[in-house]
């Protein structure tokens, strides 16, 4: 006989927190540019998961559309990132975090 154990919000509100705590950790540690964007990218997906939960339980909509506007302004920090990153490789040859230093004016 299987023992079924219902998944709760507070499973995703906890797999949010790792997520999350991952991401900070990603950005805090490494000195790589794409390792630190992809880090920032896995923790708003963590905020993501978080107003779904809370959107789900309150049983409206408003945090789904809260979704769509983060993920806009992710895909257009990926741009913006992305084209940072090709800047920087042109002028240094490396994607760096410490490389910004050097670019202040």
């Amino acid at each position: 006989m299987e023992i079924f154990y219902p998944i709760t919000p507070a499973h995703y509100l906890v797999l949010s927190a790792v997520l999350f705590g991952i991401g900070v950790a990603g950005v805090l540690s490494r000195k790589n540019l794409f390792v630190a964007l992809m880090s920032l990218e896995l923790m708003l997906n963590a905020v993501n998961l978080s107003f779904v939960t809370f959107s789900r339980v309150n049983g409206d909509v408003t945090g789904h559309v809260v979704v769509l506007f983060v993920v806009a302004i992710a895909a257009a920090e990926a741009c913006v990132g992305l084209a940072i990153v090709i800047a920087l490789y042109r002028l240094k040859e490396k994607v760096d975090l410490d490389l910004f230093k050097s670019l202040q004016g």
